[in-house]
């Protein structure tokens, strides 16, 4: 195979039997938009043909953070369009970033999350979907969509509660507070908490004693595992229907406009 692929917004490296996929917006802490997560469907997809050459897949971010979740402004953008009436407002269903953890779940290959700084928002699904994490110990987790006045997405209603319990679930989304790398190891949401110049060469490390096993093995094990889970397919489409009537409030506009004018919103319920 070659060694690396083409894309914008994301690496991806192929290093014998292991590929590395790196979002790479490190300006924006790799925030997704629905370019990046387009992106990030096809490098799973483009992994996944290659099942067994590439046995295990690792997932990282470029610079300070593994994905701080939704990209606020293109979000801002979106709900402009929307409240002026230039935005069609049909449900097209959920969107290709809440997809992404299925998709993650989906693929034949062990997925290795290595947590290099903040896992917020749909970043937080993507590390909780992958099946190991490893995180840094500059790496933070946090569900902030109730801060942007919405219901959580990218399966994390549902993972949380799998991988901790459902009072840690509901800690996590009803406070949106952000959580350092050894507070979320004790609550069983990562599976080691390293340096940040070990993170990397340790996801390493598992990921070829994964690779040194018999490949549809591996899978069928992914795949039992996996059943254990709620069915991510279903946990999307529940939360996507929980968002559809605060999606376009006037408290989700001020949410995302308070962020980004870096000052304390003020909430009405409307």
């Amino acid at each position: 195979m070659p060694n690396t692929s083409s894309f914008h917004y994301i690496d991806l490296k192929h290093d014998d039997c292991v590929t590395l996929i790196t979002l790479k917006r490190p300006d924006r802490l790799n925030a997704i938009t629905w370019d990046m997560a387009t992106e990030l469907h096809d490098a799973l997809d483009e992994v996944s043909n290659e099942f067994p050459a590439i046995r295990v897949v690792i997932i990282t971010g470029e610079g300070r953070g593994f994905c701080s979740g939704a990209d606020v402004g293109d979000m801002s953008a979106r709900l402009q369009q929307s409240q002026s009436g230039s935005m069609n407002n049909v449900d097209h269903g959920p969107s290709v970033t809440m997809q992404l953890a299925p998709h993650i779940r989906a693929i034949p290959q062990p997925i290795i999350a290595a947590v290099n700084g903040a896992a917020a928002g749909a970043g937080l699904g993507i590390a909780l979907s992958c099946d190991i994490r490893i995180a840094s110990s500059d790496a933070r987790f946090a569900s902030v969509f109730v801060k942007r006045s919405l219901a959580p997405d990218t399966g994390v209603s549902q993972i949380i509660s799998a991988l901790a319990g459902p009072g840690i679930a509901a800690e996590m989304t009803l406070t949106g507070n952000v959580y350092g790398a050894e507070w979320a190891l004790s609550k069983g949401l990562v599976n080691e908490v390293v340096s940040s110049a070990e993170l990397m060469e340790r996801a390493r490390i598992i990921a070829m004693q994964i690779a040194g096993n018999p490949p549809l093995a591996v899978k069928a094990t992914k795949q039992l595992l996996n059943s254990n889970y709620p069915d991510l397919g279903r946990v999307i489409e529940a939360e996507h229907f929980a968002n559809g009537p605060i999606h376009d409030t006037m408290d989700r506009l001020e949410a995302v406009n308070a962020f980004l004018e870096k000052r304390e919103p003020k909430f009405t319920g409307m």
